[in-house]
């Protein structure tokens, strides 16, 4: 598989929380900082997402927006 995004973040599923449409995925790269992400509840399923599995978090966007109180 070849993509264009050039952040690509390999780690292992640490916790999968479907619910109704969407799951919230919890990914647990090398040094123990953690990504979340909220996919199709269809696309986790069909990644087989589970506890243990290794997978990769693949970062594309066009900004990065920051906030303070």
């Amino acid at each position: 598989m070849k993509i264009s995004a050039r952040n690509i973040l390999k780690g292992k599923v640490v916790k999968v929380s479907e619910g109704t449409v969407n799951t919230e995925v919890l990914l647990e790269l090398t040094g123990g900082a953690k990504v979340v992400s909220m996919i199709s509840k269809d696309s986790a399923k069909r990644l087989g997402l589970k506890p243990g599995k290794k997978a990769y978090a693949i970062i594309k966007a066009s900004s990065v927006m920051m906030g303070v109180d």
